[in-house]
């Protein structure tokens, strides 16, 4: 079941910082919480699960950290949701019958639960990556990878 929980957000924000900040280098999960305030205890097992998904890739080594698994604009908001999703579903193995009590909940109302989800994911798939990096580009949100560009003629 879509949660909008703080590990949620924070899996968002740390996606979006990585695909910001990385300019081809490797951004270490300390740089993320640094810049984002985002506590490292939640970043954490997101990050895991975002490399084992794809979204991320893994860089181990004194110089490691995290790159995006793919381009930017193949990676949809939607996609970090869904592995948010079954962090939820491992940790409070969700019990959909008990989310309601009677027919009308059962028949009614949980379905249109369910509607709600979906439409929303829909919404999140519409969102890239690349989306929201040029959004923090256009509010003038500094970046690691531009402050380390370096142009010569």
């Amino acid at each position: 079941m879509l949660k909008f929980s703080k590990k949620l957000l924070y899996a968002i924000e740390a996606v979006v910082d990585i695909a910001y900040n990385s300019g081809g280098e490797p951004v270490q999960i300390r740089d993320v919480t640094s810049r984002q305030g985002v506590p490292q205890r939640y970043l954490e097992q997101v990050m895991q699960r975002l490399v084992r998904a794809g979204i991320l890739k893994g860089i181990r080594g004194p110089r490691g950290g995290y790159l995006l698994g793919r381009e930017r604009s193949k990676i949809c908001v939607g996609d970090v949701a869904r592995v948010v999703m079954e962090m939820n579903q491992d940790d409070e193995l969700l019990d959909t019958e008990r989310i309601t009590s009677g027919p009308i909940g059962h028949q009614v109302v949980q379905p249109l639960w369910l509607e709600f989800q979906e439409e929303i994911l829909r919404m999140m798939d519409n969102i890239t990556i690349e989306e929201l990096t040029s959004r923090a580009f256009r509010k003038g949100i500094p970046s690691e990878a531009y402050s380390r560009m370096t142009y010569s003629i």
